[in-house]
């Protein structure tokens, strides 16, 4: 099994705080994610950057991370977790990781355990006459909230009852994260009772493009300096494809513009966008554009600290 360095594969220093981590990750997943990249691995990519974040981000997740650091980057062979790192694992325990097989074998083999304290690890102690539950992650893109479809789950059953099992399930639309969607008696097999229950949490994966809030998506959208004096017509991104929107003269940089309808649609009400403009200067400028900026400057006669003075 091969050692990931997740602070390697986001391109961030082992001290970066979570902000230098989310920065990275949302320039990394907007390069790599399947809607924006069509090329053979970006998707593989992506998964592997989504990974990356998803230990970093966590401070339980990263502290353990840290600790095998030294021993996996020493190793010139392939990884193994050190002898007693995870309990051994009881008869009805899922070996693999809550989040299935989007992630790596060596992402399941620090997380996959009971040791992991996570709020969906599998409650299995005990035997019982009835089969015992299993509850797994699934992460599902924002993309895939807004249509039903089929996702196929992959998880780890008793030896008695075969082992790893595969299976197809239905994922309705407007699923929200944190949500508990039940597939009745594919748990485990019963001793003289019924089977138990497969429960999948879902949990959004973070988009390049959006964050979240609620039902609402939130969009923040670059304009040019001169888009933003001028107006314009802008291409807006949107879970459902692009749009147009008109960008109003003299528009400030932080106004909010809504989209009605286009954020996450739930079971009782469907959320809308909200794209922040952003102002965003050129990287470099050329000896006429800086022309032309001192010609704007000395007819605009515009001072935007002119409220301070009234402080003074």
């Amino acid at each position: 099994m091969e050692f990931k360095d997740y602070y390697k594969i986001l391109g961030v220093k082992v001290d970066a705080d979570t902000q230098e981590i989310k920065t990275a990750y949302r320039k990394l997943a907007r390069k790599y994610h399947p809607d924006m990249n069509p090329d053979e691995g970006a998707e593989a990519k992506f998964k592997e950057v989504a990974e990356a974040y998803e230990v970093l981000k966590n401070p339980g997740r990263r502290a353990r991370f840290d600790e095998l650091c030294k021993y996996g980057r020493q190793s010139n062979k392939g990884f193994e977790p050190p002898p007693g790192w995870q309990r051994a694992s009881h008869s009805f325990e899922q070996s693999s990781s809550p989040f299935g097989d989007d992630f790596s074998d060596f992402f399941n083999s620090i997380f996959g355990g009971q040791s992991y304290q996570s709020p969906f690890t599998q409650r299995t102690q005990q035997r019982h006459a009835r089969g015992q539950d299993v509850e797994i992650e699934m992460p599902i893109f924002l993309e895939e909230t807004v249509n039903k479809h089929i996702k196929t789950v992959e998880y780890q059953l008793p030896v008695s009852d075969g082992g790893k099992k595969q299976l197809k399930v239905r994922i309705p639309e407007g699923v929200m994260d944190g949500e508990r969607i039940r597939v009745k008696g594919q748990g485990a097999s019963g001793y003289g009772g019924g089977a138990g229950d497969l429960y999948l949490h879902i949990r959004l994966v973070p988009h390049p493009l959006f964050d979240v809030q609620g039902h609402n998506l939130i969009l923040t959208l670059p304009l040019t300096p001169w888009e933003a004096a001028l107006g314009a017509k802008v291409t807006v991104p949107t879970l459902e494809g692009s749009i147009n929107l008109t960008i109003r003269p003299n528009s400030q940089s932080g106004k909010k513009l809504r989209i009605k309808g286009k954020g996450l649609k739930g079971k009782t009400v469907t959320g809308d966008l909200y794209a922040i403009i952003k102002v965003v200067m050129p990287a470099a400028s050329s000896t006429k554009a800086n022309h032309l900026w001192r010609e704007l400057s000395e007819c605009a006669a515009f001072d935007p600290r002119s409220e301070w003075s009234k402080l003074k």
